[in-house]
């Protein structure tokens, strides 16, 4: 069966008609110190997993029929929600433990822009593959900006983490660190003002142990916290590059979980066996250029972790900035599959402070209301990047345009107006370069 790309309508896999069911969705809300484990809404889409695998479609809680979701996505009438990988018609390439019951806390309401994951993709068009060379994390000014006098923001900022990477290839000499020591010298970025140490999200996970099958009590952070014992301490990196660091064990209801371990002396640990650096390069071959007067803030929620939408890639007028691609085939796995990156884009001019947070001081246009989502991802060695409206979530509308340049087909956002339904997706292969264009 052919598999179709775009983002709204809700479409999950399912296969085989007496599997046990588990709830399939990335929550962004954010769960306070002192909290439970949260579960999900309970009109999640539930998926069923055996064997091989079909598509069921969703709309508004119901499942359709599969020929009237075609209708509709071909008609751009429907889209797909969700931080999946987009997938094409092509052939794609070949190929625990019981949880126990926990107390659970209210969850915040809004739960837009999701994404989905899938176990296939492939492109539409066969394209040559040229030597690839991994790009710097670094800016670099556009060729042609749209201003020759660029203004500046509405207020300064002290963040630094688009100017470069260093130390990212520095061995982290785990259990040697004091928890209350952010490790930047090992290429991890502070993030100030999230007022949590410069740590990009802490999760308190009390019954954690490197022998755990599953977490299942998870407290959340908030702004005057810090990392100490018995806490999972996430990190922002450079931009074109994301963290390595995430235990085996992940939440028992299927939040996910990331950072280094504080354990009980007080000393920061690594998490995932095999990587005893912070920061590790994304496949590279996608950047923001951004034509505007103004900056713009697209901010990388911190996954796997607390899920916010708190990790800056800026782009400054007449300048481009890369983002990070990470290969689905070997990064993070959810509940099964490889992840996408997802990034939040905020309205121009706003500084970090005002949108790589959850709440934003600019109101319900920014943060987790940011009007656009970007996704970005490789799988099967082809890039996938896609933008769509942050539903149902955010209404609002950004203040600029964007078009995505080097994708095998068109993919824009024009005076509030998709290329197709409310959203789209454009692939390139491996070594091929896609730019994000603001303008």
């Amino acid at each position: 069966m052919k598999n179709l790309i775009t983002y709204t309508l809700a479409a999950t896999l399912a296969a085989g008609a007496t599997a046990q069911h588990h709830q399939h969705q990335h929550m962004h809300a954010r769960r306070h110190a002192g909290s439970k484990v949260e579960k999900r809404d309970p009109d999640v889409i539930t998926e069923y997993v055996v064997a091989a695998t079909e598509t069921v479609y969703e709309l508004g809680g119901e499942e359709i029929d599969i020929h009237a979701a075609k209708a509709g996505l071909d008609g751009g009438s429907l889209v797909i929600v969700g931080e999946s990988n987009p997938t094409y018609d092509a052939p794609a390439a070949p190929a625990t433990s019981a949880a126990q019951p926990a107390k659970v806390s209210q969850p915040k309401k809004e739960v837009g822009a999701q994404f989905y994951e899938s176990k296939t993709a492939a492109a539409t068009t066969a394209v040559p593959k040229p030597v690839y060379s991994a790009p710097a994390a670094t800016q670099s000014k556009a060729s042609k900006p749209k201003s020759s006098k660029p203004k500046t923001s509405g207020s300064s900022s002290s963040y630094s983490g688009s100017s470069g990477a260093t130390g990212v290839d520095k061995t982290f000499e785990s259990g040697t660190i004091d928890c209350s020591e952010f490790p930047s010298e090992y290429g991890a970025v502070a993030l100030d003002w999230l007022n949590l140490g410069g740590w990009s999200g802490i999760q308190y996970c009390p019954d954690f142990s490197f022998a755990s099958k599953l977490i299942y009590q998870i407290d959340t952070a908030i702004s005057g916290d810090g990392c100490k014992p018995g806490a999972m301490c996430s990190y922002a990196c450079p931009v074109g590059y994301q963290k390595t660091q995430w235990p085996a064990a992940q939440g028992s209801e299927r939040e996910s979980i990331g950072g280094l371990y504080c354990n009980k002396d007080g000393k920061l640990e690594l998490t995932r066996d095999g990587y005893d650096t912070l920061c590790e390069p994304g496949v590279g071959g996608v950047t923001i250029q951004n034509d505007l007067d103004e900056q713009v803030v697209t901010c990388r929620t911190d996954y796997p972790g607390t899920e916010n939408m708190v990790v800056p890639a800026v782009a400054e007028p007449g300048s481009s900035v890369a983002v990070c691609n990470p290969n689905q085939d070997k990064y993070y796995v959810w509940d099964g599959v490889g992840t996408s990156a997802q990034y939040y884009v905020n309205k121009k001019g706003y500084t970090v402070e005002e949108a790589c947070v959850w709440d934003s001081s600019k109101g319900k246009d920014a943060g987790n209301w940011a009007p656009v989502v970007l996704g970005v991802g490789m799988k099967n060695g082809m890039t996938f990047v896609s933008i769509f409206q942050n539903s149902p979530t955010s209404t609002a509308l950004l203040d600029f345009n964007i078009e995505i340049k080097g994708g095998n087909k068109k993919c824009s956002y024009v005076n509030g107006q998709w290329s197709e339904g409310t959203g789209c997706t454009t692939a390139a292969a491996e070594g091929q370069k896609i730019t994000v264009r603001y303008y």
